[in-house]
């Protein structure tokens, strides 16, 4: 069986002209990596900083955690986990020094990245006294939420493309999004990046799909500020949404439009010469009779 592959085709060239320009894929990240807009970049700084700001916080070091948790956002991209932590945090240690502005602040981004969000209840009621005044303000508040869609006569060989519209963006921070893809049953992901800022509906399309039977590309998406973190996510890589798309064999050779069009002219060229036989080209006989005076 051949290998089904994300392939750029000039065959489809008038297809990918009626849905937009074709989005070049690039190799995803590893799972210890982040894209930082030009490359894949480790992680294990931002987490060991992040770590650290955590463990000065136990030990009511503010100044300590502080530095570090700066220090992870330097690091950064962050993911949606470290987002979510590095503001928690942040907030912690603003309300341990009753900076109340400072810990709303943080807070109330928590809560915009994660609105389900709860801090442990063994930390100071510091801190937990001003997230719950926090979450009692945001509470309504909608979650960033972007949605993805499709046709759904997608086929095998054409370019698909996405729709990807913003549906949420209370604290307008959403910047770009990535979507994420793969055929079913190919190993790594690609990924395509679409540009959010300045409307509410954006279009990326994605190569078509080489393969010789009808296939399921999957899919999922993430969203990121203007600094390249992650403010959300759409769909999960372990669970990601699926495009099925139909195959079309290729017609016979004898259907092939070439073939029909050298049959088409044999036949006009037929037709024409039994037409010129019946009515133009001389006879080969003279008819009549002969009379004899």
């Amino acid at each position: 069986m051949r290998p089904i592959l994300l392939v750029v085709l000039a065959a489809c060239a008038g297809a990918s002209a009626r849905h937009g320009s074709v989005a070049t894929l690039r190799e995803a990240c590893n799972a210890d990596a982040f894209w930082t807009g030009r490359a894949c970049a480790p992680t294990a700084v931002v987490r060991a900083q992040l770590a650290a700001g955590r463990q000065a916080l136990v030990e009511f070091k503010v100044d300590d955690a502080r530095a570090a948790l700066d220090a992870a956002e330097k690091a950064g991209p962050l993911d949606h986990d470290a987002n979510v932590t590095l503001w928690e945090q942040r907030g912690i240690a603003a309300a341990y020094v009753d900076d109340v502005s400072a810990a709303t602040v943080a807070f109330d981004m928590v809560l915009a990245l994660d609105p389900s969000h709860y801090l442990s209840y063994k930390l100071s009621p510091k801190a937990t006294f001003v997230f719950e005044k926090v979450r009692d303000s945001a509470r309504g508040r909608p979650a960033p939420e972007v949605d993805v869609n499709w046709s759904h006569a997608a086929r095998v060989g054409d370019p698909i493309a996405l729709d990807v519209e913003v549906l949420a963006d209370p604290k307008r921070f959403l910047d770009r999004a990535t979507v994420f893809v793969r055929a079913r049953g190919e190993p790594g992901w690609r990924a395509a990046d679409v540009r959010l800022a300045g409307g509410r509906e954006h279009r990326v399309v994605l190569p078509p799909v080489k393969a010789d039977k009808a296939v399921s590309l999957e899919l999922y998406a993430r969203g990121y500020d203007d600094k390249g973190n992650e403010v959300l996510a759409w769909a999960d890589p372990a669970r990601p949404r699926e495009i099925p798309l139909r195959y079309d064999p290729p017609p016979k050779w004898y259907r092939k439009w070439w073939v029909i069009a050298i049959v088409g002219s044999v036949v006009a060229v037929g037709t024409g010469v039994a037409v010129y036989e019946a009515t133009v080209s001389p006879p080969d006989k003279i008819s009549g009779g002969v009379t004899v005076h």
